[in-house]
């Protein structure tokens, strides 16, 4: 059975509208985003290369791999391209002026 728990991470004031910055939350790059009010979690490695998706461009919700272009959408980790790949994605949520991401224990 999964047991979930949420992770403190950075200050919800630390990540501002349309930006993204990257954590490591128990050995996992975490890149974090702040898009339409929300905050989304997903890998900061793109699975084509393993580049980091942080120096990327942020349009709207779609992060694009400053090694080769590919494109995600931060909400659902799908490649624009081929929806069968995908970012693992991290449920966030602010808590007493801290974004919290949840780990999976098993995982």
């Amino acid at each position: 059975m999964s047991q979930d728990s949420f992770v403190g991470s950075i200050k919800e004031s630390e990540l501002k509208e349309g930006q993204m910055k990257a954590v490591r939350i128990k050995g996992k790059p975490i890149l974090l985003v702040r898009q339409g009010g929300q905050v989304y979690g997903v890998s900061n490695r793109c699975p084509h290369m393993g580049c980091t998706l942080e120096h990327g461009i942020l349009r709207d919700y779609l992060v694009m791999c400053p090694c080769h272009g590919w494109k995600f959408d931060v909400r659902t980790g799908e490649y624009q391209e081929i929806k069968q790949v995908t970012l693992e994605c991290y449920r966030c949520k602010v808590e007493n002026g801290k974004i919290h991401i949840e780990i999976s224990k098993d995982k």
